[in-house]
């Protein structure tokens, strides 16, 4: 765009054509709106125009801008108006112009320590606390979730399977709730004391069981 520090946008085309040549045929999408938009973002965001300058008004600058990038717009495989678009509707329009669905919402699972404090970026916080805990056992004390004796423990316990259940059912009801032109994915956060064992092996169930059912699992 304007702000870009080096180089002629002109060379843009040609750039693009060497691309293609090596077999890397790039895609350009092009993002526009009204003068009269443009114009009340300035000013609502009080930001100086890139090729704004003392004498240069900013319609005049937006005018300009648009002399310097006719010829990348006039290559560009799509292009899209956001005069009057809300970040959830240009989100979008942006999938469909690259061919994406927003088909659903990714799930993101993590575990935690109480001690350490609630991870700020979590959208599903879940207390592992009231389950039974390896870490009074000597020999399981210094393993995790993941290893094979904690899992034992872990198994033999029903009422760790009856939380895991739990949690299943909670997000399997309320996922599709969510727009995933809104939310490309959610955090659960599973915790407990420590974060090493209770958290981790819960976390560990919960991917096995939603990659199952065909679910998106970001690690």
């Amino acid at each position: 765009d304007a702000r870009t520090a080096s180089g002629d946008p002109n060379e843009l085309p040609q750039a693009f054509s060497h691309l293609a040549e090596l077999g890397l045929p790039p895609f350009l999408l092009f993002l526009d709106a009204r003068d009269d938009v443009l114009l009340k973002r300035f000013s609502e965001t009080r930001r100086r125009h890139p090729l704004g300058c003392e004498g240069i008004s900013l319609s005049d600058a937006i005018a300009r801008e648009r002399v310097l990038l006719k010829s990348v717009r006039q290559i560009a495989d799509a292009e899209i108006d956001t005069s009057e678009l809300n970040v959830y509707q240009l989100r979008r329009r942006i999938l469909e112009a690259l061919g994406l669905s927003a088909s659903g919402v990714s799930l993101l699972f993590e575990s935690f320590a109480f001690k350490r404090g609630v991870p700020s970026e979590a959208d599903f916080v879940f207390d592992a606390r009231a389950l039974p805990n390896p870490h009074w056992e000597p020999r399981l004390r210094p393993l995790s979730g993941r290893d094979a004796g904690v899992r034992e423990y872990f198994e033999a316990r029903p009422e760790v399977a009856e939380f895991v259940d739990d949690v299943e059912r909670f997000l399997r009801r309320w996922l599709p709730r969510f727009d995933p032109t809104e939310r490309s994915y959610l955090t659960v956060a599973i915790g407990c004391t420590g974060g090493r064992h209770r958290s981790v092996y819960i976390v560990e169930r919960l991917q096995e069981r939603f990659r199952s059912l065909g679910g998106e699992v970001l690690c």
